[in-house]
């Protein structure tokens, strides 16, 4: 997952992507920060689901409502449509079956909303291109031999997963290294190049 930090922009602008009082699922939910942020900003309806047992822990202190469970193996559990908004925030890419993820976010939820750091950022190209090395970043602040970061995607590799599970792109934002957002008109291929962070909306 990434790091913390400047990274975390794209919890402010998934707040503001949920409609108020929604019913919502965090999945990843890590320590709690974006239900607690949707609660306050939205007065939404969150739960959570979180891997880690600190995680969990953290959540509970601060009074959210949160399971422990896996992604890869517990969304199954959960009935379709029960969820106006299923949220998977910077953690796509360290599920074992991204594909298999993602299909059962837009089945358990009306809205699935996702963001994810993209590989096809332009510096990490060029740190492959001139060291030879996996990169590392903000965004990407592992070493890849203790990564949690599992399978790597850029955001056209996302847009073309999309397009094989037969999903509707609603709204998305890719995000500069400043945090800011680029131009919505772009082509894919130049978000793909020039944002070094997407965030979507999906829905079937």
């Amino acid at each position: 997952m990434a790091a913390d930090g400047n990274a975390r922009v794209d919890l402010e602008l998934i707040a503001d992507l949920v409609a108020p009082g929604s019913r919502v699922l965090d999945v990843g939910c890590g320590d709690g920060a974006l239900m607690a942020l949707l609660q306050a900003r939205r007065g939404v309806d969150a739960r959570g689901m979180e891997l880690s047992q600190q995680g969990v822990n953290e959540c509970v202190a601060r009074g959210l409502s949160v399971v422990q469970g896996d992604a890869d193996r517990d969304l199954i559990h959960y009935p379709d449509a029960a969820f106006d908004y299923v949220i998977l925030s910077q953690t796509i890419q360290a599920t074992q079956s991204p594909r298999l993820v993602l299909s059962e976010l837009l089945r358990i939820g009306r809205h699935a909303i996702v963001s994810f750091p993209n590989f096809g950022y332009w510096s990490v190209r060029l740190s492959l291109l001139a060291k030879g090395r996996m990169p590392v970043t903000r965004n990407l602040a592992y070493s890849w031999y203790d990564t949690p970061n599992i399978h790597f995607c850029t955001i056209q590799d996302f847009v073309d997963l999309t397009r094989e599970l037969g999903a509707s792109v609603e709204s998305a934002v890719a995000l500069n290294a400043q945090g800011g957002k680029m131009g919505m008109n772009l082509p894919w291929a130049l978000w793909n190049l020039f944002g070094q962070q997407a965030v979507f909306v999906l829905r079937k």
